[in-house]
């Protein structure tokens, strides 16, 4: 078999780390670098040339995602140092025509991304025939967090065409491994080589991945699972990132220290501390499950205590959240259980039957479903709607792949401000 060529996407805003990233990644067997097309946006073209100044006998893919003037952005590239330059698939014949020249003019390549074609298959037919060099089966990064792969669409490609295929969006180890099996000849790998803490050792794991695809194909998750697999990850600073800053509860402290929890809510309304619905609940909810009272905030009659809780663990139910307070502390800290609450109080309230389960709340702040996602740590807890939680999981992953990268620049002796050049990119 021939050696599939592994392709980083430098898909950074700041010149400086790209560059150092770059090194980094051609050390662990990257082939070709991409000057990413946020790269290209934030740096202009003079991101190509640095990288060709840096790598002067490295393959350099300048992502220009070219729709128009496919000339002019062809050869502004090509000058610049590009050895490929990508284009947009569902670009008009007549733009694609004009790069196509002009790639022949210069002595470069075109990639042709693939990216929200309408008939992907198709088109790559197509784009062969014109003289596209290289076809690329990419999902975006925000069509990734809905679910959608490449590896899907590399499959039927790679049948149709001739011309080279590349592959491109969310890949890792094991995708990578995947896309090699399934035909892939230059994989494109961003988040998870230039977002690691150690760009080498990730780009060298990728790199064996690729060169040794041989095993079982992969297994996916069932949507629950892959859900709470990469909830238990991240952390709800990641959530809240990942949701534009929102979806935290208010006030809520864990008493059990540094616990976790993530799991589909089952929702309580109670009044006065009544203590009979609360219980009820833990009936009602599944294994995974996280219990979700709103007590209206009420702190001097508690409508939790340690039985409870005891009741929960035996079910293997996730976490309780209480918008109230609790009681029997000291017995539920030995349990280690993920519970969350606003004050401690040793009075209990009394069994009436008042109250709603899986009835809408509003909890801390937050209005909560039955159903939705609630993910609690040492940091609070965060609420996602049950119809965007694959997306914010996937979302809060890219968050701490990033974070990870900037950990690591700042142990070498950056700081924060510097690192993400914050003084450049305040508003004007």
């Amino acid at each position: 078999m021939k050696k599939a060529i592994l392709q980083v996407a430098l898909d950074l805003l700041e010149l400086k780390r790209a560059l150092q990233i770059a090194q980094e990644s051609v050390d662990g067997g990257a082939d070709w670098i991409e000057a990413g097309t946020p790269l290209i946006k934030s740096e202009g073209i003079q991101a190509v040339r640095e990288l060709r100044d840096r790598f002067p006998q490295a393959t350099i893919i300048a992502d220009m995602k070219v729709a128009d003037t496919g000339a002019m952005e062809v050869e502004m590239a090509a000058k610049a140092g590009a050895d490929i330059v990508c284009i947009l698939a569902d670009a008009d014949d007549a733009v694609v025509a004009d790069a196509i020249r002009a790639a022949r003019l210069y002595g470069i390549r075109l990639m042709a991304d693939l990216i929200n074609t309408p008939d992907p298959e198709k088109r790559s037919v197509q784009l062969e025939k014109m003289g596209i060099d290289i076809v690329c089966a990419h999902t975006g990064i925000d069509q990734q967090m809905t679910g959608k792969d490449s590896l899907s669409l590399l499959s039927a490609i790679a049948e149709k065409v001739h011309v080279p295929v590349a592959v491109a969006g969310g890949i890792d180890a094991d995708g990578a491994k995947e896309a090699v099996r399934r035909g892939a000849d230059i994989v494109i790998v961003g988040g998870w080589i230039v977002r690691s803490a150690d760009v080498t050792a990730s780009a060298r794991k990728i790199r064996e991945a690729m060169d040794k695809p041989v095993g079982k194909t992969r297994t996916k998750k069932s949507g629950d699972d892959e859900i709470r697999t990469i909830f238990m990850k991240v952390s709800t600073p990641n959530i809240t990132d990942a949701m534009h800053r929102k979806g935290a509860m208010a006030g809520l402290l864990s008493f059990c220290g540094n616990v976790k929890m993530a799991g589909r809510a089952v929702t309580v309304h109670t009044i006065g501390g009544d203590w009979a619905k609360p219980v009820e609940a833990i009936d009602v909810a599944g294994e995974g499950d996280v219990i979700v009272i709103n007590n209206d905030g009420i702190t001097d009659v508690a409508p939790w205590g340690e039985l409870a809780t005891e009741s929960c663990r035996r079910k293997r139910i996730a976490g309780v959240v209480i918008d109230g307070a609790v009681r029997d502390i000291d017995d539920i800290r030995a349990m280690k259980f993920p519970l969350f609450a606003k004050a401690i109080v040793p009075n209990a309230g009394e069994p009436k039957g008042f109250g709603e389960i899986n009835a809408e709340i509003r909890c801390a702040g937050q209005y909560v479903r039955p159903g939705d996602w609630i993910i609690g740590d040492e940091s609070g807890i965060v609420v996602v709607p049950q119809e965007r939680a694959y997306e914010i999981a996937r979302r809060a992953l890219e968050v701490r792949k990033n974070e990870e990268r900037i950990r690591e620049e700042i142990r070498r002796g950056s700081t924060l401000s510097k690192v993400t050049e914050l003084i450049k990119w305040e508003k004007r």
